[in-house]
């Protein structure tokens, strides 16, 4: 009787060794955040410890860090050469736009200017159709300039921003590129001096090109200087 009190005892004083406490993964680490020298106590147990895995059966726990560490790397590397990546190409854009910026001032003639605009578009970014809608009536032909009323699309899709990209309703793609277009677009608004120029409306194959999220750093720069050039040359 007195060994089974004495059981009973240590059993009220110690609330672990209860039958009515169930271990859980939330006692288990709050127990090891509060023993951070448990592993060092017990070296046997992490030599001896062994943990599942899905692709190599059962690994230590020296090797599940290795793992991890060599999973972490891996990750680092595949973000460094995506890095490097987008900045090659984000150089590449900047010699393509330098360089056209260049020929832009070359032009001396609206039809030049468009002819430079849309070689650029179609030939150097690969890119499938550039158009461009004039708010106001100008004496000059070219196969890039929109014949129809486009002021609803400007009001429409233009009013607050500079920008859109994405997808456009099939009346506007016909108003634009008289035909429709199964990709993405950006219109890209025209101002100078206070007035309204019009917009471009450059078009691309890949559905998933033009996208809300791209940065707008190089085109703000590029509508800025087209903008001027066809407001000097047109009017």
């Amino acid at each position: 009787m007195t060994q089974d009190n004495n059981l009973m005892q240590s059993n009220d004083e110690n609330p672990m060794l209860t039958n009515d406490i169930q271990l859980t993964d939330e006692i288990i680490v709050n127990y090891l955040q509060q023993q951070p020298e448990f592993f060092n106590r017990q070296i046997e147990l992490v030599t001896h410890l062994r943990l599942p895995d899905h692709q190599r059966g059962t690994v230590s726990l020296v090797e599940r860090q290795l793992l991890q560490q060599r999973e972490k790397i891996q990750s680092l590397e595949e973000e460094i050469t995506q890095l490097m990546a987008i900045a090659n190409q984000n150089e590449q854009l900047f010699t393509l736009y330098s360089d056209l910026y260049l020929r832009l001032l070359d032009c001396t003639t609206a039809e030049e200017l468009l002819d430079c605009l849309h070689q650029a578009t179609t030939q150097l970014l690969s890119l499938d159709a550039l158009k461009l809608w004039l708010v106001k009536p100008a004496d000059v032909s070219h196969s890039s300039l929109v014949k129809h009323d486009c002021r609803e699309i400007m009001s429409n899709r233009l009013d607050k921003d500079a920008y859109y990209f994405g997808r456009l309703q099939q009346s506007e793609q016909e108003l634009i590129f008289s035909q429709p277009t199964h990709g993405s677009v950006v219109l890209v608004r025209l101002r100078h001096l206070q007035h309204d120029v019009g917009f471009l409306a450059i078009s691309s194959q890949d559905a998933e090109h033009f996208d809300p999220r791209m940065d707008t750093l190089l085109l703000s720069q590029f509508k800025k200087l087209v903008a001027k050039l066809l407001y000097q040359q047109l009017y």
